[in-house]
């Protein structure tokens, strides 16, 4: 517990660090009034209220988009810009991206720019996620990538505890092609390969439902080519095939198999208000394994997300929805889990339900005032027959773009044990 007090403190002195005024960075005195995106030949500007949106820029997430218009209106904080300047390079796979600052016309203003340099080659090195969960313990993964024209490879590594019942530690690497014939189709090829370590409930709970899922394997691997289609610019398809191998924790015991075919719809949409930046962020998937597809396993797995966000000043608001089922005998990398860094954040995922469920509904809001974070989840998780018991949680916290420091209560009768969250959280 000292190592996470010790974290907190550290992380906590990078959140205020920002808004302190010292010698050493005099430019935390001044206020963002507009934040610039901008390459060869074209530039995407967002003002209060306004965000003048070029062709390149339709490529980055609605959560970076966001996370640079909060920028406007608050106090400068550098350590930020960098943060952002790494997450518009991965975004559009660009060479490089610099940041500077331009005098403003009001006095101790400033407006801040973000210069692309698109990639001809070279590595990449990118931290994708870096987070702490008192419970779980650090989940972390990072990656090394080579662009060349419009062909990406990827190498990375990963240890996370945090969003399935499982641990797993292993590599991924990854081949895509954004251009196949036309701006609209690119192909994407994954291979993962982990190790995986298991929680002593886990174990004890598939020794009861044995039927349910599938039982604890060693490690497992994934072979996944998918294509991806811009049917309009809200709008994206992905197809692909997954063939993924599960070796026993029993020696002798023969490999199994869920060979699947999925699908993925996504819609993004940002709106502009006379005061209020809104964005929309919707997608359904879907996978689906079958004996015909030489698969031990049979199922249909269904999820639905929904998220809105509304920002006004320095208030943001966030409502999240997440629903799933699964029909069939699903393993257990395919069912759904509640109590982890993102959904139903303060309980522990082992008591809410050691092995997963297949079936989920979810709920989080989350207000933000500056750097101020509270939020309300609520969820359920359980399998077809059994009652679907509603749990809630809250929190409160720090956050600065996706730096995050919050502590998250379960709430319930009896005692209460908080859980802290800390790292990268997007």
């Amino acid at each position: 517990m000292k190592y996470v007090w010790l974290g907190c403190l550290v992380f906590g002195g990078l959140l205020f660090g920002g808004t302190q005024d010292s010698d050493a960075n005099v430019n935390t005195r001044y206020t963002v009034d507009a934040v610039s995106i901008f390459g060869k030949n074209w530039k995407t500007t967002f003002l209060e209220n306004h965000v003048d949106q070029a062709e390149q820029t339709q490529k980055l997430s609605g959560k970076l988009k966001a996370d640079l218009a909060e920028l406007i209106g608050h106090k400068l904080n550098p350590g930020v810009l960098d943060l952002l300047a790494q997450r518009i390079k991965r975004e559009l796979s660009a060479r490089e991206v610099t940041h500077r600052l331009l005098r403003s016309d009001t006095f101790e203003h400033v407006r801040v720019e973000f210069d692309v340099t698109p990639a001809r080659g070279g590595v990449d090195l990118d931290v994708t996620q870096f987070s702490y969960n008192s419970r779980y313990g650090w989940s972390g993964a990072g990656e090394a990538g080579f662009n060349l024209q419009q062909n990406y490879f990827l190498l990375g590594v990963v240890s996370n505890g945090d969003t399935l019942d499982e641990r797993n530690a292993g590599i991924l690497t990854s081949y895509e092609n954004r251009h196949v014939g036309s701006d609209r189709l690119a192909f994407r090829f994954q291979f993962e390969s982990y190790h995986d370590l298991w929680n002593a409930g886990t174990l004890d709970a598939l020794q009861t439902d044995s039927r349910v899922t599938s039982d604890a394997y060693r490690s497992r691997q994934n072979f996944q080519p998918a294509f991806t289609i811009t049917l309009a610019k809200p709008l994206s398809l992905e197809l692909g095939a997954s063939f993924e191998r599960f070796d026993s924790e029993v020696p002798g015991t023969p490999v199994e198999a869920a060979n699947a075919v999925f699908t993925t719809l996504r819609y993004h949409r940002q709106l502009e208000g006379a005061e209020n930046q809104q964005d929309v962020d919707a997608s359904y998937g879907m996978r689906v394994a079958a004996k015909t597809l030489a698969s031990d396993f049979s199922y249909a797995r269904h999820s639905v997300r929904v998220r809105y966000h509304i920002q006004h000043g320095k208030h943001s608001l966030t409502d999240e929805f997440w629903g799933g089922l699964v029909d069939g005998r699903a393993p257990l990398d395919d069912r759904f889990v509640l109590g982890t860094n993102t959904y139903l954040r303060g309980w522990d995922k082992y008591e809410v339900d050691p092995i997963g469920g297949n079936r989920v509904v979810s709920n989080s809001v989350d207000y933000r005032y500056g750097r101020f974070l509270a939020f309300y989840d609520t969820g359920a998780i359980w399998d077809e027959g059994q009652a679907a018991p509603i749990r809630h949680s809250a929190g409160v916290g720090l956050r600065a773009s996706i730096l995050t420091l919050a502590v998250a209560f379960p709430l319930r009768g009896g005692h209460v044990e908080p859980m802290f969250l800390m790292g990268l959280l997007y």
